[in-house]
């Protein structure tokens, strides 16, 4: 009978060796590093998330550009808009992420909305959320 081993990276094998970097910017040498595929996976869905279109140099396609979609204001086709938007960029960027559940929080007077996503990481069984403030 065959046993179903869980995965993982080959990289995550030596704790010591930094994988890339994470968030925030302010660690002890201004970058703070990940040793794990689970913490930069999500270091890279929040830079992604959090980036607009035109903001990255020599990229411009690079970046989800929720942030245009606030400029409008907030009504509920504002929110099923950011939530296509985000499953789309999500599903076709980070194919090895399944997001899981998408919740708004919206704070219209301040015209903010603030969305908790949780995501499995497949083949990994690796669940973690993100909480993202959009303003």
């Amino acid at each position: 009978m065959a046993k179903i081993i869980q995965s993982r990276f080959p990289i995550d094998l030596t704790p010591s060796v930094a994988v890339g970097y994470g968030f925030p910017m302010n660690g002890p040498a201004v970058f703070l590093p990940t040793y794990t595929t689970r913490d930069q996976i999500k270091a890279n869905l929040i830079n992604y998330l959090l980036t607009n279109n035109t903001e990255r140099v020599f990229n411009p396609n690079f970046g989800a550009n929720l942030r245009s979609l606030l400029f409008e204001g907030i009504v509920d086709s504002t929110q099923d808009e950011l939530l296509l938007s985000i499953q789309d960029n999500i599903g076709r960027f980070f194919p090895n992420v399944v997001i899981k559940e998408i919740k708004f929080n919206n704070e219209v007077d301040r015209n903010t909305t603030n969305f908790i996503l949780t995501y499995q990481i497949e083949n990994f069984g690796i669940e973690d959320m993100i909480n993202i403030e959009l303003q």
